[in-house]
């Protein structure tokens, strides 16, 4: 089987005519609890996966952009002068949205050189697992190697997330990226979207003999639920009178039962009680290992199920 990386060059170097100056990569991710919760400032435990995208790039003595990709069947071609979020489209808006984004987040791009770049993934589409965020990640990290940027790893996350609002259309949090970014093997990133910090929390699944098992149920997402849950989450805060539902503490949520209606009050139970079981799984892990998370594991993943559905 051959490697990834050897792929991207290749395919690089036949669509572009040379071998690219540099490879640069970034992995899947998958928050095993908290999903959402960013939006909340709560807090996500996210993992990367085993499933990378691979960037190739070779700088050009020009002022173009060009971007080609396994998926793609043709190159996107723009000049860094032109770019702007109404003059990219399709999945060339990932890529060249990072480069605009950087330099909407203060990069100097008035004397940078135009770049040639081809893109390989392994990452499974559409499925929760991040490929957006590695496509963007993989993308920003050699822009800002290439570019002689200096972003550090919450600048770049920021990037990729202006990318994918701004120019894809899409609202993400800075969860989807800070794992792709600095994620360690055996190892959770445990991210609080208020502070934004994050910690290295050891998983301890290889010193166990234990492995994460990633199932495609081929059940779809409907398109518009993240915009449907984002109101509801709007509406529990802004009817409950508190800066965000990281800000309600589980023991009293249930005073509030009457402030909510049944299915905003469903909707807080699940974020409030998100937060606490992201916390305790931090904890669990670091004081008894990874044996000991499964029950509440168990509880969150019901609580997606019957109150955020």
């Amino acid at each position: 089987m051959s490697d990834i990386r050897d792929d991207t060059r290749a395919g690089f170097a036949e669509i572009f005519g040379y071998e690219p100056h540099g490879l640069w990569s970034a992995p899947g991710e998958l928050s095993l609890l908290g999903d959402d919760s960013d939006y909340a400032e709560g807090h996500v435990l996210s993992i990367a996966i085993d499933r990378r995208t691979v960037v190739a790039a070779g700088v050009r003595k020009d002022r173009k952009l060009r971007v080609a990709s396994t998926e793609a069947d043709e190159i996107a071609e723009i000049s860094l002068d032109n770019l702007e979020p109404d003059q990219v489209h399709g999945w060339a808006a990932y890529p060249l949205g990072v480069a605009w984004a950087l330099g909407q987040v203060g990069a100097d791009l008035s004397a940078v050189p135009g770049l040639d770049i081809f893109v390989d993934s392994d990452v499974p589409v559409g499925v929760g697992l991040g490929s957006s965020a590695a496509l963007e990640t993989a993308v920003a990290v050699a822009l800002n190697d290439a570019w002689q940027l200096s972003l550090d790893t919450l600048g770049l996350a920021r990037v990729c997330q202006k990318a994918e609002k701004s120019v894809v259309g899409r609202v993400t949090g800075l969860a989807d990226h800070i794992p792709t970014l600095i994620a360690e093997d055996d190892h959770a990133i445990l991210f609080d979207s208020r502070s934004l910090d994050s910690d290295q929390i050891k998983l301890g699944f290889l010193d166990h003999g234990l492995v994460i098992l990633v199932l495609d149920t081929g059940v779809e997402r409907a398109t518009d639920i993240s915009t449907e849950r984002f109101s509801e989450r709007e509406a529990a805060v802004d009817l409950l009178d508190i800066p965000s539902l990281r800000d309600m503490a589980p023991k009293r949520l249930p005073e509030f039962r009457e402030t909510l209606s049944a299915e905003l009050y469903r909707r807080a139970e699940h974020i409030v009680n998100e937060n606490q079981r992201v916390l305790d799984v931090a904890r669990t892990l670091r004081n008894e290992g990874p044996q000991s998370i499964g029950d509440i594991i168990s509880a969150s993943q019901a609580s997606l199920r019957d109150d955020y559905d």
